[in-house]
């Protein structure tokens, strides 16, 4: 029986050059889609799928993300005071409870593989949830992990996420080739990034979100630096792959990678036309300005 997912990883080191000078000082996780920062859509999207400990891997500058997951007691006690208590009921509802958050650093730029395994010693010896906060995966139903989360259940090992990309793109994106079926899932049969043209083995693109177990640490520890010189996770998942199981879902709903503008753009349009409260308005002005 395959033991709980319990514990998600969340990256946010990076420096968000690709927005500056708006990443500056702000950082690029606490950027709204909406009115809520990207990193709170994503642990939204973990708690949804049971997730009891949110592990994030911090660097400099990043302090006012775990002030965001924090009680603001000046704050709180104003909403209460003036009467505001649907915005006080937000606040509360969007923390998570005293113990749930842990903060951990990455002093150093090394690539994404060094920043999970700087989370080796709060996540222990049991799998675990990996979401990168950039990519935003948007559902009608139940969310990517919690699905992931079924397909583990069922298969155990490691699993990935996916979705479905254009074939003339798939040199873009790191692609996993698609075996026999696994309940929701498949049994993944390789791992390529960013493959060359018309060698693909499939369509089905790495989303972002992962599942794995312990043991990626002890290959993170002594895996060398591979492209850009930084450790590279995929690396180290290939390695892993050798010896134990891995299985991708793909899912079936909207991807937004939150880390490009027209991404983070699109991103705010469709998310902003789910909500009831704004999609009547918000749809005229955008019909206004196609209208032009």
């Amino acid at each position: 029986m395959s033991r709980p997912i319990r514990k998600a990883v969340f990256p946010v080191a990076g420096l968000g050059t690709r927005f500056l000078p708006a990443t500056k000082a702000v950082p690029k996780e606490m950027l709204t889609v909406v009115d809520r920062p990207v990193i709170q859509h994503v642990v939204d999207e973990a708690r949804e799928a049971g997730i009891e400990h949110f592990i994030f891997v911090t660097g400099r500058n990043k302090g006012v993300i775990e002030d965001h997951f924090d009680k603001q007691f000046e704050l709180e006690a104003t909403l209460e005071r003036r009467g505001k208590l649907d915005a006080l009921r937000l606040l509360k509802e969007d923390l998570p409870s005293a113990g749930q958050a842990s903060f951990t650093r990455q002093q150093e730029p090394l690539g994404l593989g060094h920043a999970v395994w700087c989370a080796r010693e709060l996540v222990g010896n049991e799998p675990f949830a990996l979401l990168l906060p950039d990519m935003l995966h948007q559902s009608e139903d139940r969310s990517c992990l919690a699905e992931m989360i079924d397909v583990y259940n069922a298969a155990g090992g490691n699993v990935v996420a996916t979705y479905e990309v254009p074939d003339d793109q798939t040199h873009q994106y790191g692609i996993v080739g698609a075996g026999e079926k696994i309940g929701k899932g498949f049994k993944m049969t390789s791992m390529v990034e960013k493959p060359k043209p018309g060698t693909a083995e499939s369509n089905y693109a790495i989303s972002g979100r992962y599942i794995l177990q312990p043991e990626i640490f002890t290959l993170l520890a002594k895996q060398e630096a591979g492209a850009g010189g930084e450790i590279q996770l995929t690396d180290a998942m290939l390695t892993l792959a050798k010896e134990q199981p891995f299985s991708g879902f793909a899912f079936e709903g909207r991807v937004f990678d939150t880390g490009s503008k027209i991404g983070f753009l699109t991103a705010n349009v469709a998310y902003a036309l789910e909500r009831d409260d704004l999609v009547g308005d918000f749809r005229k002005e955008l019909e206004a300005l196609l209208r032009g």
